[in-house]
């Protein structure tokens, strides 16, 4: 079987690979390269090396057009719509799982596998994503939007491993002299296109300055922002207002008003939520659950799994309601579902 992975010059892909072509499997290398080369240069000659080594073609897709078109344009929308977007989901599912997949399919490979920590099983003809045996690592959060059609040509080998383990492996195998042994070599978990950069920095860049009125929970105007694209709900720094008093609370954005160019603020105790809604729905299996069903919920990738009914709303739209209360749900987040360690499905927050 011809397997294509996707290599993005880290440790992750690169054991996949290196996995992979161990077990006997007809590897071949597939990169995209999504800025400018200067951006990309280090990483695209380590590719380079890893694919030498492991004596398997690779092919890089200059795709810096579409995907500033199809991720980043989008994503700069969504913050001046007053959202909060999580742009790696749709990433996987737009570019990784869509476009390269088809170019993958052009080279004769017939399935496509990455470094991603997950699990894929079939159980009754149905493509089932579980959790990774790595908690800390796991990243089903990011792979909620993925059909059947995307499934029945994944594979993802670093789901039965702990990063831990893998470090291991690949520190004794010929790629162990690429990454310094593993200890020195660091791999970015930041959202790629940032290049380096902090996200509010490259807000800052690409966004133009929109003041407008902060105002607090009775609707009066205490201060002045510089652009809701630049606040996210939840967020504290960043708030300029008026002399406050000593014993005055921090302020916390607890609402974004896109039609007034407003930001209103107030104590984080006000930030919790018990119910939301989520739209954009997508169910892993293909079919719709029977509704309303329990389920252990996550609003972020680093927040802890929360248990909460899911209900039905408007045709695409669901009702949360949590046990608990969430602190800061924002609009545009994803919100994942689980039952178990198996990924149900997702959405993002209304």
């Amino acid at each position: 079987m011809k397997i294509a992975v996707l290599m993005s010059g880290g440790i992750d892909s690169s054991f996949a690979a290196f996995y992979l072509k161990k077990k006997g499997y007809n590897i071949i290398g597939l990169t995209f390269s999504q800025l400018e080369e200067k951006y990309q240069r280090e990483e695209l000659l380590r590719i380079k090396k890893i694919a030498k080594i492991l004596s398997i073609p690779h092919f890089v897709f200059n795709i810096e057009n579409i995907f500033k078109k199809e991720i980043i344009y989008p994503f700069l929308k969504s913050f001046r719509d007053g959202k909060t977007p999580n742009p790696c989901s749709f990433c996987n599912k737009k570019i990784k799982f869509g476009l390269l997949q088809k170019e993958a399919k052009k080279l004769g490979a017939e399935k496509i596998a990455t470094g991603h920590y997950i699990n894929i099983r079939k159980e009754n003809s149905v493509c089932q994503l579980l959790e990774a045996r790595d908690k800390n690592k796991d990243q089903s959060y990011f792979l909620w939007r993925l059909t059947q059609k995307n499934l029945s040509k994944l594979i993802f080998p670093l789901g039965k491993f702990t990063k831990e383990e893998i470090l291991q492996k690949i520190n004794k195998s010929p790629l162990g002299k690429v990454f310094l042994k593993g200890k020195t070599y660091k791999e970015s978990s930041d959202i790629c296109f940032l290049k380096g950069r902090k996200l509010s920095e490259f807000l800052k860049e690409e966004l133009k300055k929109t003041p407008g009125p902060i105002l607090n929970q009775k609707r009066e105007e205490i201060g002045k922002h510089q652009g809701i694209q630049f606040f996210t709900v939840g967020q504290r720094a960043g708030i300029k207002i008026g002399a406050k008093s000593p014993k005055q609370k921090p302020f916390y954005v607890i609402e974004i008003l896109k039609r007034k160019n407003a930001i209103v603020v107030g104590e984080k105790k006000e930030l919790q939520k018990k119910e939301i809604l989520a739209g954009n729905i997508n169910w892993v299996s293909g079919k719709k659950p029977i509704l309303p069903i329990k389920v252990k919920v996550k609003i972020r990738y680093c927040r802890k799994l929360s248990v909460a009914t899911v209900y039905h709303f408007k045709p695409s739209i669901c009702c949360l309601k949590f046990d608990v209360s969430q602190l800061a749900p924002a609009s545009g987040q994803d919100v994942v579902f689980y039952k178990k360690n198996l990924l149900l499905g997702g959405g993002v927050i209304v």
